[in-house]
């Protein structure tokens, strides 16, 4: 298997060897399935757009674990009601909950899940053990690993 990723700024990213750098055009254009893992922010707001729906191939599933409107949500509905994309699963939205009237609630191409990909047995195991260490480590008089920024 392939696995391509798209990096802004890879200098000094630990990124696996098995990962290939490609640019966002080719990532796009030959990716089975695009998985989004980006920042919210006004520079990633609409980033998935009419535009890269079209660049897509026609097999293409996109998967939305980001952060709400960095996909525009009525550019896939369309991409998925166009065929130009074969479907999408979707975990955060631009609205939360979304309005009854968001298109991606029609479409059976699309599973919709409501924010919770990160609840898992593993991922809350992980996030105790972090907390755990970090407050042993602050208890040590060092810095924790997962500060809180204000």
């Amino acid at each position: 298997m392939r696995v391509i990723s798209y990096v802004p700024r890879p200098e000094g990213k630990d990124i696996p060897e098995y990962i290939e750098i490609v640019s966002w055009e080719e990532l796009l254009q030959t990716s089975d399935y695009i998985s989004l893992h980006v920042p919210g922010g006004e520079k990633n707001q609409g980033i998935i757009s009419k535009k890269e729906f079209a660049m897509m191939k026609k097999s293409a599933s996109l998967i939305q674990v980001s952060r709400g409107g960095v996909v525009d949500e009525e550019a896939l509905a369309e991409a998925i009601r166009n065929s130009q994309i074969r479907g999408a699963a979707v975990d955060v939205f631009s609205e939360e909950p979304p309005k009854k009237d968001n298109p991606l609630l029609k479409l059976e191409q699309v599973i919709l899940t409501p924010h919770i990909g990160s609840n898992t047995v593993e991922c809350m195991d992980r996030i105790a053990l972090d907390v755990a260490e970090d407050v042993h480590l602050v208890l040590s008089g060092e810095n924790p690993k997962h500060p809180i920024k204000r």
